[in-house]
C-alpha cells in the first residue's frame, strides 16, 4: 500500500487559511494564519539552484533561489537565504521578528538575500543564525557580514540593529533550537561543504537535503540515516539522471536518486527541489509527470507551494 502524501496547500492558501477566516479564528504578528492543522508546515519561497531566472517562462514554478519557511507550533525557522528570503520578509509584515536562520551552506546563491530580510532593521529582532558546514578560520558571522559592507548592498552593519546569536555547529549534532523542535543534521557532499537538516516536531520529520551530490550506485548513509521514516523530504534535483554524468564534482543529484533514496528508506513524501535554472515552466511539467509516474504522490517544489505533514 502506498505510504500517505502529504497534504498540498497551493499559491495563496496557507495551512489554516480557512479556518482562520471563520469566527475565533487566529492570527500571528503579520497576519500568517494559525490553525489545529497547520501547526506544523514548509512553504517554499526559492526553489531554483545556482542562480535566479525570473521571467514569462518560470512563472508557475518560480524563479527565486532557495528559501523555505518552516512553522512549528507558531515558532517559525528559515532555511536558506536565497532570493526567496525578501518574498518570506515581505509576508511577514512590519516589526521585530523572533526566528531561526538554518543554511545549509553559504554560496552565493544560498546567501544573496540574506540583506533584505527586512526585519533585521529592527532592535527587537532575535534572529538565531546556524551553520554546520563551515571550517575554522570561517565562520557564519564571518561570511554573513561581508555582505553588509559598503557599498555592496544597501543593509550595512550601521543599519542592521537586529539582535543576532551566530551558532556554529558540527555537521552530525542534535540541536534544539525551540522547546517541541528538534533538529538533527548530517554532513552532504557538496564543494566547500554542505548541510543536510531532518525538523522534527509533534511526532512529524521534514528534511531538507539540498545541494548534495551522489555517488552512482552508492546512497549515501548520511542522507538515509537523516531521512529513515520522515514524513516530507525535500531533496536537490537539479538533473537528471541521464545530465548528472556531465556535472560530476558540481555537487548536486538527481530526482531518480531522491526517489531511490526515498524508497529506501522508507519517506512518505520526496519532494523535488533545487530546480535547474535552464529549465521553464513547459519543461518542469514534463520533468514533474516523469516523477509522478516513477513515485505516484511525490511532488515538484513551486513558490508559494504549501506542505503539512
Amino acid at each position: 500500500m502506498a505510504p500517505p502524501r502529504a497534504t498540498v496547500y497551493p499559491r495563496g492558501e496557507p495551512p489554516g487559511e480557512r479556518e482562520s477566516r471563520s469566527p475565533g479564528g487566529r492570527l500571528e504578528a503579520g497576519g500568517r494564519p494559525v490553525s489545529r492543522r497547520g501547526d506544523f508546515f514548509v512553504r517554499f519561497w526559492g526553489v531554483r539552484g545556482s542562480v535566479p531566472c525570473p521571467g514569462p517562462g518560470t512563472v508557475r514554478y518560480g524563479g527565486n533561489t532557495s528559501c523555505l519557511e518552516i512553522r512549528c507550533g507558531g515558532r517559525l525557522l528559515i532555511m536558506d537565504a536565497g532570493t526567496g528570503l525578501r518574498g518570506l520578509s515581505g509576508s511577514l509584515g512590519p516589526g521585530p521578528l523572533d526566528a531561526d536562520l538554518f543554511m545549509t551552506h553559504t554560496h552565493l546563491d544560498h546567501v544573496c538575500g540574506w540583506p533584505y530580510l527586512e526585519a533585521l532593521t529592527d532592535p527587537g529582532t532575535a534572529l538565531a543564525a546556524w551553520s554546520g558546514h563551515l571550517e575554522p578560520p570561517h565562520t557564519l558571522e564571518g561570511v554573513l557580514r561581508r555582505f553588509l559592507k559598503d557599498p555592496v548592498t544597501p543593509a550595512t552593519e550601521e543599519t542592521v540593529r537586529a539582535r543576532i546569536a551566530w551558532k556554529d555547529f558540527a555537521a552530525g549534532d542534535v540541536l534544539v533550537p525551540r522547546e517541541g523542535v528538534t533538529v538533527r543534521t548530517a554532513m552532504l557532499r557538496h564543494p566547500n561543504g554542505a548541510c543536510g537538516y531532518r525538523v522534527e516536531h509533534g511526532g512529524k520529520a521534514i528534511c531538507y537535503i539540498t545541494d548534495t551530490e551522489h555517488v552512482a550506485g552508492e546512497p549515501d548513509r548520511n542522507v538515509l540515516g537523516l531521512i529513515e521514516g520522515a514524513d516530507i523530504v525535500i531533496y536537490d534535483a537539479t538533473y537528471t539522471d541521464e545530465e548528472f554524468p556531465r556535472f560530476v564534482s558540481w555537487g548536486h543529484s538527481t530526482w531518480q536518486e531522491g526517489v531511490r533514496l526515498c524508497d529506501a528508506a522508507g519517506v512518505k513524501t520526496f519532494v523535488a527541489f533545487h530546480h535547474e535554472p535552464g529549465r521553464d515552466d513547459d519543461r518542469m511539467d514534463a520533468l514533474a509527470a516523469e516523477i509522478e509516474a516513477a513515485r505516484p504522490g511525490s511532488v515538484v517544489a513551486r513558490e508559494g507551494m504549501a506542505l503539512a505533514p
